[in-house]
Formats: structure tokens, sequence, C-alpha cells
């Protein structure tokens, strides 16, 4: 059964709401996924933050015309499975974790932040760790200086400690 006008209408303005505030779209051929595994795939991106919808092309395209992913359209054909995040790699992720595991997700084109991607470039975005993470590591970088001089204080202290206790020893035993 068929959308009528209104509910188009109203799909492509759910859509077009999510990819103003979109940092990253990905676009991928579901053709034989299992529903168990769409579901599961639903789940994660969920958790993820990833707004992740089964779409008709045309309304898709719709959806991202006049905004900085209408370079996508062209992409837009067969049967998609939609990837939009606000986060800049969470829905290239998202996929890309999928179809490692199920080979019938075939990633075709991605966008990131008005420009095109391709399989190779939603791997490689894919790879970038997440915010958390690369932020942990700023702050490990940041410690290291600090935390190896502390470290270094403790030795000295620690070493000096030892001579004095060296001389009191030896006039006890005397």
């Amino acid at each position: 059964m068929g959308l009528n006008l209104n509910d188009k209408k109203a799909v492509v303005e759910e859509v077009s709401a999510k990819v103003a505030t979109a940092q990253t779209i990905v676009v991928a051929e579901y053709r034989g996924i299992q529903v168990a595994h769409l579901t599961k795939l639903r789940a994660t991106a969920r958790a993820q933050g990833v707004y992740l919808r089964v779409l008709k092309n045309t309304l898709a395209r719709r959806s991202v015309e006049g905004t900085q992913f209408a370079a996508l359209a062209d992409s837009m054909t067969g049967p998609l499975i939609y990837s939009i995040s606000d986060d800049a790699v969470a829905a290239a992720k998202v996929i890309n974790d999928f179809a490692k595991t199920n080979d019938k997700l075939v990633v075709k084109a991605g966008n990131y932040a008005g420009k095109a991607l391709d399989v190779a470039g939603v791997t490689a975005l894919a790879s970038i760790p997440s915010r958390e993470v690369l932020i942990a590591q700023l702050l490990g970088v940041m410690q290291a200086p600090v935390s190896g001089f502390a470290r270094v204080l403790a030795a000295v202290a620690a070493q000096k400690g030892e001579g004095a206790a060296a001389p009191a020893a030896e006039a006890a035993e005397a």
C-alpha cells in the first residue's frame, strides 16, 4: 500500500529536518537482508544516535534538494537504507561495522559536510575514533608531561630519602 500525498509530504518534512542538522549521510543497499538483521542494525543505530530509515529514493532526493547533500542524489538508486547523523563519524561507523558482519549490506556512497564520499571514503570516515575517544587521547597527551615530571620528582625525593637514611642507619650501628 502506497503513501498518499500528505504522508509523502510528512516523510519529506521529517527527513528534511534531520538532514538540516546532519553532518554525515551514508547510503547502503540492503537487498536480501533478513528482517532480524535489519532490526539489529536499527537498534545499533538508535544507540549511537543515528537516524536510520528506508525511504523511497524520490522522497530522499526531495529531502536533500537544496542542501549540502544534494550531490548524493545521483547515488540514490535501488533499495537503499539511509543513515543520517549529527555526529561526523557515527553514521559511517554504524553502516560500515554492520557491513563487515553482513555481506548483503553494500555501502554505495556517503556525504560528509557537503563532500561526496565513495566506498573507500566512507570506510576511512568510519575508521576515525569517536569524539569521546579523541578527547581522551588528547587529555592523555596533555597529561603526559605533567605526570612524567611528577614521577621524576618522586624518584629524586625517594633517592635523596634513601641517601639520608643510610648514614643514620650507620650511626645507629656504631
